[in-house]
């Protein structure tokens, strides 16, 4: 691809993350390219090519299951090889999809190439197609560490802001003035919080100290772009760091509050444990290979707040699958707030929870009908997880871990040992005939 663009006359870069973990001798996972082309010039290059995005305009092109994100140098009236505030920068390529702009209260044209530059009253950058070259797109990165560009022609890295020293210093910083790079786009103290856990990176002093002040421009933030955001705390590997980095900056409190509330309510906890276990054994799937689901990401981080709602009703009644669905939702509507959670994931979260007393209180053969269902296995993992933390009976997490393994004939015989009977097929039961009354004599 990089060759294809510079044989047709254009200029073509490795850029960001791909560049950053190669210097840090990680494998990247993916690769993203920056060019002079325009995006209606790259689609015309790759057949495989579709344009993608109104806040940014990106070309993405096809390699089977694979996507390599293309973007256009960008412009910015910052000047060159300077730390000064940037007034037009915008977050890094690739990092913000589609979104609407209802705030917007100034639009700016620019004379070159007719786009334009949609800001709301904050400052946030809600639309900005201004095309400009490489000299001027590093001043619209958002770190250091992500604003390196990898030259094919020379097999050289271009560094203008410092960023192969800071990585070697394992450190974390913002281009231009913080307090105005987090107004233009708040989604970067997330994204500073991810770079934390993922790299274990220090975050430059200068770089931190606005979070605290600003967090609550997350508010603003579109709730599908925090759930995509969250998909990359969560979901990419470091997720048990990416908590304790969230709490400790104070931004989980603004994306997900009432988990916030519940975990700073109860220190030490088993549902923190839950928690905090929950998202290592996630982290060593994503490790391992393994497919990782927003459903069990979600119903471990709402186990909190869901377990709260069951228990504000009679405790006679926390075993119905009427409580725990309500308290399912509530807890749910409360999350959607803020984050945009797809229905498909908040339906598998009830299920999952609903399924919990049916798993504890196995009846008989019946309980064998629940290897089929389709939230089995998701529940299954949370009833071993909370076994392990003592919310629930280790032994009945052994026997479901033991019915799995065995063959057909053995599980039905231990359905029936568990149920208290003899393991013998249940006789047809006879249908009693209904006695026909006499009509009484009149008198």
């Amino acid at each position: 691809m990089l060759y294809r663009l510079r044989d047709a006359g254009y200029q073509a870069f490795l850029v960001g993350g791909c560049v950053r973990d190669l210097l840090l001798g990680v494998p990247p996972k993916d690769f993203d390219v920056v060019t002079n082309a325009l995006p209606e010039e790259i689609k015309k290059l790759f057949r495989n090519c579709r344009l993608v995005g109104r806040r940014f305009r990106l070309a993405h092109v096809y390699f089977g299951r694979e996507i390599v994100e293309v973007a256009t140098f960008r412009a910015s009236s910052a000047p060159l090889q300077s730390e000064e505030p940037l007034p037009d920068a915008d977050p890094e390529d690739g990092e913000a999809p589609e979104i609407d702009e209802p705030l917007a209260t100034e639009l700016e044209e620019d004379s070159g190439n007719g786009e334009e530059r949609v800001l709301d009253e904050h400052g946030r950058i809600l639309r900005d197609n201004v095309y400009g070259t490489i000299d001027e797109d590093v001043w619209r990165r958002d770190f250091t560490a992500n604003a390196l560009y990898y030259n094919i022609a020379d097999f050289s890295v271009w560094d203008y802001v410092g960023g192969v020293e800071d990585i070697a210093a394992r450190r974390l910083r913002l281009i231009g003035d913080p307090e105005t790079r987090y107004r233009e786009d708040p989604v970067r103290m997330l994204r500073a919080a991810r770079f934390e856990a993922k790299l274990g990176f220090t975050v430059d002093e200068a770089t931190a100290e606005p979070i605290p002040r600003l967090k609550g421009l997350l508010a603003a933030v579109p709730a599908a772009r925090l759930f995509d955001e969250t998909l990359k705390l969560f979901l990419t590997g470091h997720g048990a760091r990416s908590l304790e980095v969230l709490r400790r900056r104070g931004l989980l409190e603004t994306l997900l509050p009432t988990v916030a509330a519940y975990l700073d309510a109860h220190p030490g906890s088993l549902v923190e444990k839950l928690v905090m276990q929950g998202l290592r054994n996630t982290d060593s799937r994503v490790l391992e290979g393994k497919p990782v689901t927003p459903t069990f990401l979600f119903a471990v981080l709402l186990y909190g707040p869901i377990a709260q709602a069951i228990e504000s009703a009679p405790p006679e009644r926390w075993h119905e699958q009427a409580t725990i669905l309500d308290a399912c939702d509530r807890a749910i509507r409360e999350a959607q707030v803020h984050i945009a959670i797809p229905r498909r994931f908040t339906l598998g979260v009830r299920e999952m929870i609903a399924l919990q007393p049916r798993l504890e209180h196995p009846r008989g053969r019946r309980a064998l009908r629940l290897l089929e269902h389709p939230r089995f296995r998701a529940a299954y993992d949370l009833l071993l997880l909370r076994a392990e933390q003592g919310l629930a009976p280790a032994e009945m997490a052994q026997w479901w871990t033991r019915i799995q393994e065995v063959s057909a004939e053995e599980r039905v015989r231990m359905a029936d040992e568990l149920a208290g009977q003899k393991s013998r097929p249940e006789a047809p039961r006879k249908r009693r005939r209904r006695r026909r009354r006499r009509p009484s004599n009149p008198t």
